[in-house]
């Protein structure tokens, strides 16, 4: 709404009872309120509470690595997830319903996510970095060669370039989807969309057989910790991925999204690009040229 970042006046009427000579006279003034594009967000409790619950998250990831018992710790979950739905519950009900996210804020959650995006782009980098030190300079350890000796890498043309078809393909539908949802179709732009969370699916069902079929595993030698770093890594950021779509999927159905009002659908989109490109970097680099 562009009027909400212009700066209007609210008239408002007091009065001042005075008493002079037995007579009553009342004096009327107007105050001014100067509306900004910028969301002050009020109080919420849902930071300090959620703090807490990735606390016990952590506590409960490291008793179950060293396992140890950890039943009094299950009051993480559930309280994480309430929280969880809270926390979005609230933004949902500020953008949507009391037009909060003006043009300024949503300009201001776009870069923030691009940002975002750049950092987990340097994540990926500094394991695509390890990988190339030890495929260029392999050491006698490894033999002086790349791959290591003994060690027998995955046939690219299989489950890989399929998995790369899947990716290829659902990014292209779920660009469509948007176009579609633009259009003002909410059909097609369903169809397709579903058609996208089935293709993501078929990619981590893909993911997981190939690690479950696997020779090595990640504790053999530097082939192994880089390849399933990078490929696992890759395979939580398409779960997260997923999920960010289903979340628009169900506010989509909910027609909370409009022709023109859809920020958080595009950023799910920006993200699932993202994924696939990175996965085109590993398809080339880790299975075809690593191998």
């Amino acid at each position: 709404m562009k009027s909400v970042s212009n700066k209007f006046l609210v008239s408002a009427k007091g009065f001042a009872a005075y008493f002079f000579s037995g007579k009553q006279s009342v004096v009327y003034y107007s105050t001014s309120v100067v509306r900004t594009p910028y969301h002050v967000v009020d109080p919420s409790p849902w930071p300090m509470i959620m703090g807490a619950n990735l606390w016990g998250v952590a506590a409960m990831f490291i008793c179950w690595v060293n396992e140890i018992s950890l039943d009094s710790l299950y009051w993480g979950i559930p309280l994480f997830a309430l929280t969880f739905y809270s926390w979005v519950r609230d933004i949902i009900n500020e953008a949507t319903f009391q037009g909060f996210h003006t043009e300024k804020v949503q300009s201001g959650l776009t870069l923030g996510f691009i940002l975002f995006l750049i950092s987990e782009l340097m994540l990926f980098f500094s394991f695509f970095w390890a990988f190339f030190h030890s495929a260029l300079s392999s050491s006698v350890e490894i033999g002086c060669c790349w791959p290591p000796v003994g060690l027998e890498c995955l046939d690219w043309s299989k489950v890989p370039l399929h998995n790369t078809a899947l990716l290829v393909a659902s990014s292209a539908s779920i660009t469509l989807s948007h176009n579609y949802l633009q259009w003002g179709d909410i059909w097609v732009a369903t169809a397709t969309y579903i058609a996208t969370l089935g293709l993501s699916v078929m990619f981590i069902k893909n993911q997981y057989e190939e690690y479950a079929w696997s020779s090595f595993s990640i504790s053999d030698g530097v082939y192994g910790s880089c390849f399933f770093m990078l490929t696992g890594l890759h395979g939580l950021h398409v779960i997260g991925g997923t999920c960010g779509l289903l979340f628009c999927f169900v506010r989509m159905m909910l027609l909370q999204f409009s022709s023109e009002h859809h920020v958080a659908l595009t950023l799910a989109i920006w993200y699932w690009h993202f994924v696939d490109i990175v996965w085109l970097g590993l398809f080339f680099i880790i299975y075809i040229w690593g191998s």
